[in-house]
């Protein structure tokens, strides 16, 4: 009889207010990917999805009932949110790693927060830390603990404990998985584990252990269509210094578009989705890649539209845009960042803002939405960086924005300049925390009403925009054009609000 696997992860909607709000969850597109894998090597493996869940002590009723020999706390490395080492969510990993200890499971840790921190990890209950990018490195160690292997350092990207003395092994019931590491003492950490090249020798996630109806459900009653999530590529090559790649790093890997499309075929027709969001850090970055897979979504004859995440000096290589409309692409958020073009050196990003400028009049122009991420509080900026950046938006004016302020991540050299000066927060406790962790120019209240006040113009300038439509008899938003009533005060009151921060 094979061993059982209950695969987990720590991202609860619920406890993130701003996304939560949102209703677009997204099933745990790397969790499945390991379970697909463990699956592949004979073991049962059943998941505990935390996304829609309400408290990580759901999983005790799980635990009892399954009786699992090992518990794999597995994170989507795939959704960015997960690369902000949330605190409500890393209390939650240690509240589930407490309690699978309590059932007698090995337990075994994956995401970016473990790799940065996995002695914490291993102190509150973690026999084991997977760094890294982390299937194949599971992979050997399970099947390594079901051959009774005790000597895991041969095994490349571990972190585990071994005890001091036998006798003080006490806190935990007898585990039932093989040899598991108990009570840490000392902790040891093997080499890196070498990238993984080829992605296409990995299984299609394990699309079958997610509840695909209380996604739908969400996603048909607040928006009126359903999304799903894939993942075409691993890691970033671009060298902007305060992205966190703790689990893919600074590489570019992908699968064949033939997987890719081959997966978005099966989830057409298994699940009915006719949307999907592409969760690659940046998609489309290997040259005539977008282009084969436009060419094989057309011979299938396969009808769905997608968003992207991609950077403006990319979309402007070739015929990229054509080909990713041609294929189906709705919406792309890009890395604005800023409208200085000193923020942007000093961020090392690569890009210049009319590079911004050229692609969102280039893709607007094909009918995409465009999105920008904007970001607020970077080293020396000024009162005149903000208001170029403001400026920018106002003048391209994206389809949507998200406006944050720089979070220093352990792993960036962003982090590193900024480290000896951190107070004892250093994490936020969710994605719309927007505290300022260091001594930036202004105050935290001055940023977090800047991000009102951003979004309160941009609104404003959408509505504007509407209302000369509607004043020259095109088609236009009229919600958004009355919305005016509300944005331009709105607008002039955060301002004197934001005088009086600075």
């Amino acid at each position: 009889m094979s061993s059982s696997i209950l695969f987990t992860h720590s991202y609860f909607y619920r406890f993130d207010p701003k996304q939560w709000k949102a209703q677009q969850p997204y099933p745990p597109y790397g969790t499945i990917y390991a379970a697909a894998l463990m699956r592949e090597c004979g073991f049962d493996v059943s998941l505990f999805d935390t996304n829609l869940r309400e408290s990580p002590d759901e999983i005790l009723s799980e635990l009892e009932a399954q009786r699992p020999e090992y518990l794999v706390l597995y994170d989507d490395g795939f959704n960015y949110l997960t690369k902000m080492c949330l605190t409500n969510m890393r209390e939650a990993a240690f509240r589930m790693a407490k309690l699978g200890k309590q059932q007698g499971c090995t337990v075994i840790v994956n995401s970016s927060d473990s790799t940065d921190h996995y002695e914490e990890y291993l102190r509150q209950g973690a026999d084991f830390v997977v760094l890294g990018e982390g299937e194949i490195t599971l992979r050997e160690l399970i099947l390594a603990l079901e051959s009774g292997v005790t000597d895991f350092a041969a095994i490349p990207g571990v972190a585990y404990s071994i005890a001091d003395c036998v006798l003080q092994i006490t806190d935990y019931p007898e585990p039932r998985g093989k040899s598991a590491i108990r009570n840490p003492q000392s902790v040891i950490r093997t080499s890196p584990r070498p990238v993984l090249h080829d992605l296409d020798s990995l299984p299609d996630p394990a699309w079958d252990l997610v509840d695909i109806e209380a996604y739908r459900d969400i996603w048909m009653r607040h928006h009126g269509y359903f999304s799903l999530n894939l993942a075409t590529t691993r890691g970033c090559p671009y060298k902007c210094n305060w992205c966190a790649k703790p689990i893919y790093g600074n590489r570019y890997n992908t699968r064949s578009p033939e997987r890719v499309a081959a997966e978005i075929e099966m989830l057409i027709e298994r699940y009915g989705a006719r949307h999907f969001w592409m969760s690659d850090d940046i998609f489309g970055l290997k040259p005539r890649w977008v282009q084969t897979f436009r060419d094989l979504v057309q011979a299938k004859g396969l009808k769905f539209s997608y968003k992207i995440q991609s950077r403006v000096d990319l979309l402007l290589k070739e015929d990229n845009i054509d080909a990713l409309v041609a294929s189906g692409l709705r919406q792309v958020w890009v890395g604005a960042e800023s409208g200085s073009q000193k923020i942007l050196d000093a961020m090392d990003k690569g890009t210049t803002v009319q590079e911004i400028r050229d692609a969102t009049h280039l893709l607007k122009q094909k009918g995409v939405e465009v999105c920008f991420f904007l970001q607020f509080g970077y080293l020396d900026e000024t009162r005149e960086d903000i208001e170029q950046t403001i400026a920018l938006v106002e003048e391209l004016v994206p389809y949507d924005i998200g406006v944050s302020v720089s979070y220093p991540l352990p792993g960036t050299g962003f982090y590193e300049k900024v480290k000896n000066l951190l107070g004892d927060k250093q994490n936020w406790s969710h994605s719309d925390d927007l505290a300022v962790m260091y001594p930036a120019t202004y105050s935290p209240q001055f940023y977090r009403r800047l991000h009102r006040l951003v979004h309160k113009r941009f609104r404003l300038r959408q509505g504007m925009q509407e209302l000369r439509r509607l004043a020259h008899g095109a088609k236009a938003d009229l919600r958004r054009a009355l919305l005016t009533l509300y944005y331009a005060p709105a607008a002039m009151l955060d301002t004197w609000r934001l005088k009086r921060l600075e």
